[in-house]
């Protein structure tokens, strides 16, 4: 069986995100999972409306977040990333799907954001084994 993935990637630091949906779907192939569907939010603030249109969707085994968000002047940053892991957290469980945290941040440089892209990867990883053992 072919686990299949979802994508929500966010758009913001888009020069990031992109390296991470490569990272990501390329990792996928590896582990011999099919990415079916890929959905662009403007941020990671507003990834979970897609995330649970994914979950509805029996095609789709486990649904991947990739994200950066960076650093800024105000606590904005905590705030996003608190909030998006939170509910990303309960569509897993609403609908008794893997979806995985692949967002980078908060708390980062943009510096330190280019050294974590890899995070797409252990949300892969993370998807794909889940999806294995449960």
């Amino acid at each position: 069986m072919t686990i299949k993935l979802g994508f929500v990637i966010a758009e913001f630091n888009r020069d990031l995100t992109f390296q991470m949906e490569m990272l990501g779907e390329e990792h996928a192939k590896f582990l011999g999972a099919e990415v079916v569907e890929k959905i662009l939010v403007p941020g990671v603030y507003d990834m979970p409306l897609a995330i649970k249109k994914l979950c509805e969707r029996e095609d789709i085994d486990a649904v991947v977040t990739m994200g950066i968000v960076i650093e800024g002047a105000t606590q904005h940053d905590e705030i996003v990333v608190q909030n998006a892991a939170r509910k990303i957290t309960d569509l897993s469980l609403d609908y008794n799907k893997p979806v995985t945290l692949g967002i980078a941040g908060p708390g980062m440089t943009r510096m330190e954001a280019h050294q974590r892209v890899d995070y797409a990867k252990r949300g892969v990883e993370a998807a794909v084994k889940l999806v294995q053992r449960l």
